[in-house]
C-alpha cells in the first residue's frame, strides 16, 4: 500500500505541476493527457520513462500489449498505479538488480550520459512506422539519432552464411534504395545484413541497425566497428535492456521490431528456419509489402508466400523493388522538409 500511495502522490504532483506551468507560462508543457507525447526533456517525461521501464520489469501486461495499454492510459505512471496490488514489492527486477522507481529514473538519466537514449511510446520521437503495428515494444534504446527520413525505410535481410551471389545482390539492392532516398534497415548480423549496411554507407546513404542484443553488446563481435560507426553516423536500435546478451529468443523479437520499423522488407536469401523467413511472415502480419528474390522460389515457403499472399512480390533487382515502392507509397513516403 505504501508504494501505491507514493505512486499516486507522485502522479498527482506531476499532473498538478504541469497544470501550474501551463497557467503560469501559457504553453503546453509536460501534459500527461497530451496526444502520446513528450516533445522535450522534462521532469515529467523522465519520470514517465522510468515508469515505462518499471512496467516492463513488472511484466503484469504481456510485452506485445504493453505499449498499447500505456498509450490508452496516456500515462505510464497512471497505468502503474492501476496495476499495483497491495502485496506487490516496492522494488523492480532490472538486469539482475532490485531497484526502486526513483532509481529507475536515475537510470534513464545515466543512460543518456552513456550515449543511450530511451524512447518510449509516449515520446514524439517514437518511430512512426513502428507505432502502427500491434506488437510494438513500449520502449526503444537508441545509440545515435533517429530521423524523420526513417519513415522511408526498407529492411534488407538474409542469411548469415550467404552465397557470393546473394551478397552481390544485397549490395545491388542497397545501392538502388540509396539512389532513391530510402533508408536501409538491417540487423547487423554477418552475411546479408553486413553487406546491406556497408554498401549503404559506401554509397552515402543512411542505414539503421535493429539488433538482437542490448546496446552494450556486439553480436557478432566482428561487427563491433560497424556498430560503432552506425551509432556515430545514423542509429543503432534495440528493444532490450542495455545489458541483454544474445539469446535464441531475442532475435525473433528483433525481427518483429525491424519489420515494424520498416515500410517494407526485402528477403535476399533465407532457409526454411531462418530469421529472414520469419521476418517475411511478420511483415505480412504487419500489413507491409514483402519482396522475395526470385532465387528463393526453390523453397516451398517462398512459393507459398508468392502464390497466396497478395502483399508479396517476386523480384530480381533493386530497381524493381523501388518501382513497386513508388507505386505503393508514392504519396505517403514523400519526405517532409
Amino acid at each position: 500500500m505504501v508504494v501505491l500511495h507514493l505512486l499516486r502522490e507522485r502522479l498527482a504532483r506531476t499532473v498538478r505541476t504541469g497544470g501550474e506551468h501551463r497557467q503560469r507560462y501559457g504553453c503546453q508543457v509536460a501534459k500527461l493527457q497530451s496526444e502520446h507525447m513528450f516533445d522535450n526533456e522534462t521532469l515529467v517525461s523522465t519520470r514517465e520513462r522510468a515508469a515505462v521501464l518499471a512496467l516492463m520489469a513488472r511484466r503484469k501486461v504481456e510485452w506485445n500489449r504493453l505499449a498499447g495499454s500505456i498509450e490508452e492510459t496516456e500515462s505510464a505512471l497512471g497505468l502503474l498505479v492501476q496495476l499495483e496490488d497491495a502485496g506487490d514489492p516496492r522494488l523492480f527486477a532490472v538486469e539482475s538488480t532490485q531497484v526502486t522507481l526513483d532509481q529507475l529514473e536515475e537510470r534513464v538519466i545515466s543512460y543518456e550520459q552513456e550515449g543511450i537514449r530511451l524512447i518510449t511510446v509516449l515520446d514524439a520521437a517514437y518511430p512512426t512506422n513502428l507505432r502502427m503495428v500491434h506488437d510494438r515494444p513500449p520502449a526503444l534504446f537508441v545509440r545515435g539519432e533517429l530521423s524523420l527520413a526513417d519513415e522511408r525505410s526498407v529492411a534488407v535481410v538474409g542469411s548469415r552464411k550467404a552465397s557470393p551471389g546473394g551478397l552481390e545482390k544485397a549490395g545491388e539492392i542497397a545501392r538502388s534504395l540509396v539512389a532513391h532516398d530510402y533508408v536501409v534497415v538491417s540487423g547487423l548480423a554477418a552475411g546479408i545484413d553486413s553487406v546491406a549496411h556497408r554498401t549503404t554507407l559506401d554509397a552515402g546513404g543512411r542505414t539503421v541497425a535493429v539488433i538482437g542484443t542490448g546496446l552494450r553488446h556486439q553480436f557478432p563481435k566482428q561487427n563491433a566497428d560497424l556498430q560503432d560507426r552506425l551509432a556515430r553516423e545514423s542509429a543503432v536500435v534495440s528493444q532490450f535492456w542495455p545489458g541483454q546478451e544474445p539469446r535464441r529468443w531475442t532475435f525473433p523479437q528483433r525481427n518483429a521490431v525491424m519489420s515494424g520499423f520498416a515500410r517494407a522488407s526485402v528477403v535476399v536469401e533465407a532457409g526454411n528456419k531462418s530469421g529472414a523467413r520469419m521476418q517475411a511472415r511478420l511483415a505480412i502480419e504487419h500489413g507491409r509489402p514483402v519482396f522475395l528474390l526470385s532465387s528463393l522460389l526453390r523453397h516451398q515457403w517462398a512459393q507459398t508466400y508468392a502464390e497466396q499472399r497478395p502483399s508479396t512480390y517476386v523480384v530480381d533487382s533493386g530497381e524493381e523493388i523501388v518501382g513497386h515502392l513508388e507505386r505503393l507509397y508514392s504519396d505517403e513516403l514523400a519526405l517532409t522538409a
